[in-house]
Parts: C-alpha cells; structure tokens; sequence
C-alpha cells in the first residue's frame, strides 16, 4: 500500500508527481542536479472533471513530499497528511460559493511559515475555481515569491478557471474521468460487494466519491431512483410540474439532512469558543455577531449544496437519455445506468433519437442556467415540461 493507491486511473499523472517527489528529496539532501530539479516545482495546478480525484491526487502528492521514503502509506508522515491533521500540510476545501480575501490571506501567512518538520511546508486549495478576483489576487502575490521550502498546489476543474497570471506561475497536471472499471476495482478494494461496485461505479460516470456514496448509502442510492422516475412522471402538464417540485424538494431534503448535524456541532462550537453556557445566560461581546456570521455561512453551505444536489440530478437524467439513445440507435455501448433497462426500454419505444436528443439538450440547458444562477424551481419546471 502507498499514497498513489487512492489516486484511480491516472497512471501518468502518478508518474510525474513521483518524479517530483524523488526531484524535491534530492534537493533536501542537497544532491538535487538540473535533471532532477526540473521535475520538482513551487506551485502546481492540478485539473480534470468533477470526481476524477483532484484532491486526492493532492493530498497523496503532499503525503509523499513529507515521507521520508517518497509515499510508503503507512508511516506517521503519510496518516497524518491522509487523515488531514499534519502539522506542515493546510488544506482549505470550501463548502460556500467562493472562497473570500480573508481565507486567502489565512493561506499566505501559513505558507510563509517555515515547515515544523523540516521538509515542506504544502499548501492546498481544493476549490481554486471558487477564488474572488480580490482573492487570487493575493494569491498570485504569494505565488510570485515563494519561500524556498514551500509547495502550492491548487485544484479546479479545468485549466481556465485560474487566473491567467496564476495558471503560467504553476506547473499544469491534468487529471482525466476514471474508467467504470477502475472505479469499480477501487471499490471493491474497500470490501464493497462485486455486483454493487459495478452498478455504482457505471452509475456514477467515474466520479469516484459519487460512486462510494451511491453502494454504501442507501438514502443516496434511493434518491437517485427517485431522480431516474422524474421521466415516466411527466405523462401531461400538471404532472410534469408536480415532478419539478417533487425532485427539487428531494433534494432539499437530502441536503437539510446533511447539513441539520453539521449546523448544531458548529453553533455549539462557536457558544463553547465564546464562552456561552445556557440559552439565557448573558452573551459576552461580539457574541451576537459570530453567531450571526455564522449562521450566514451556514446558509450559503445550504445554497451551494441544493445547486450541486440539483446538478448531480441532471448528470444522472442525461445519462439515462443516452442510455435511451443509444437503445434506439443499437449502438450496442454498455449502459450507464444498467438497472433501469425497463425505464430506457419505454422511453426509447415511446419516442424518436432526434426527440431524445431534444431531452438531453433540455437538461443540459436546465445545467446551464442553474449554472448561470437561474430559479431552481423555474428552471426545473421548464425542464419537466420538456421532457413529456
């Protein structure tokens, strides 16, 4: 077992951070020479599409810079940096729609630091593509000038969602979508049945954490057959406008689940922090504020995570046309959704290619506009109507 066991289907990339481990532990013992040097740089900007292991690839490439043998797994270095608590390697992971000035410079001031142990001091920014303009601004500042002992790396969908002036100051890596069966070999590593690793890494699209979720929760895996009905639901109008509300409402109610536990852990963190005992006991100053703050925080998380629960919806439901599509046209591509072979076969038989094609353009649209900051429910309904 090393780090890169995690990092799924991305041997060249595996290939190259490896180099630059073996380039960044010359340069510690001062044996570094310029072949070696060249493979080993300050910033990194790695990319590739939602589930294809960004963060991953990160926080494994972090985990090896700190070991003293380039990644073994199982040293203290290589827990510690895995299961996020070393005491040289910040990650910050947004929950919120973008990532402010004042989180950025929290980022600055811990990279100019020295490293505790003596190696690297790793910068991790999962969410790049969510900076502000203020914010990667003075992040370039930092990028710019180094100190000699620290490692950015930065994570976004693609390319082009940095800064250009960023995006030329960092080494590019980009990760691509995992292959079904890679997927599916990962999660059968983790002791998941052979049948259930298979349907939920087709399912998911190579989108490992999707795939993870939909074998091991059941709520998750329930939620998806829900969204997959929304078709067969829409038979005239009213109906397609009661299947616009009834997945929106799922998916606030998936996500008000995940959030409700999470939400009081951190009010009742925040009123120990300041001090705060019993609900009528006096609050010290600026108790009013904190909690203010965040409970706007909170609400922005909620906001962020109803727009990529919708999101992930609409990946599923355009799947599922292809599916259609590709039954219609004997295209003979394995399904991605292979238990719902009785739902494609209706709606192939129920229509033409070029009206599927029309559906898929209609929840690629509903994407679009979602994306845009459009009404859920708006959009959602508009989208029901067209798929009747």
């Amino acid at each position: 077992m090393t780090v890169w066991n995690g990092v799924v289907g991305q041997p060249g990339v595996v290939a190259t951070l490896q180099s630059a481990v073996a380039a960044a532990a010359a340069r510690l013992s001062g044996a570094a020479n310029s072949d070696s040097g060249d493979a080993m740089t300050h910033a990194w900007l790695f990319t590739g599409p939602p589930g294809s292991g960004r963060s991953v690839a990160a926080r494994a490439f972090a985990a090896a810079l700190q070991c003293p043998t380039g990644g073994c797994g199982v040293c203290q270095d290589c827990h510690t940096v895995l299961t996020g608590s070393h005491a040289d390697v910040e990650v910050l992971a947004t929950e919120l729609l973008s990532i402010g000035v004042a989180d950025t410079r929290v980022l600055v001031r811990r990279a100019a630091l020295a490293p505790a142990g003596g190696r690297w001091q790793v910068i991790i920014c999962e969410d790049a593509d969510r900076l502000t303009d203020s914010a990667a601004n003075v992040l370039l500042k930092a990028i710019e000038e180094p100190p000699p002992r620290t490692v950015w790396i930065l994570c976004a969908p693609s390319a082009e969602d940095a800064l250009p002036t960023i995006r030329s100051r960092c080494r590019h890596l980009h990760l691509v979508t995992p292959s079904a069966r890679a997927v599916a070999g990962l999660l059968r590593a983790e002791g998941i049945a052979e049948g259930m690793a298979d349907l939920a890494a087709g399912a998911s699209q190579g989108h490992i954490g999707r795939a993870r979720r939909l074998a091991t929760d059941p709520v998750a895996a329930q939620r998806r057959r829900e969204v997959l009905a929304t078709p067969s639901a829409c038979r005239d109008v009213p109906a397609a406008l009661r299947a616009a509300e009834t997945l929106l409402e799922s998916v606030k109610a998936e996500v008000a689940a995940a959030a409700e536990s999470a939400d009081a852990a951190e009010r009742e963190a925040l009123r120990a922090a300041l001090g705060m005992g019993g609900p009528r006991e006096k609050q010290p100053p600026g108790a009013a504020a904190a909690l203010k703050d965040l409970e706007a925080r909170q609400k922005k998380r909620v906001t962020r995570a109803q727009r990529d629960g919708l999101d992930r919806a609409l990946v599923d439901l355009a799947a599922l046309y292809r599916d259609v599509l590709v039954r219609q046209l004997a295209a003979g591509a394995p399904p991605v959704h292979a238990d719902c072979a009785d739902t494609v076969a209706a709606l192939a038989e129920g229509g033409s290619p070029e009206l599927t094609l029309r559906r898929i353009e209609a929840v690629l649209s509903a994407r679009t506009a979602l994306d845009a900051n459009a009404a859920a429910l708006l959009t959602i309904e508009t989208l029901t109507l067209a798929l009747r």
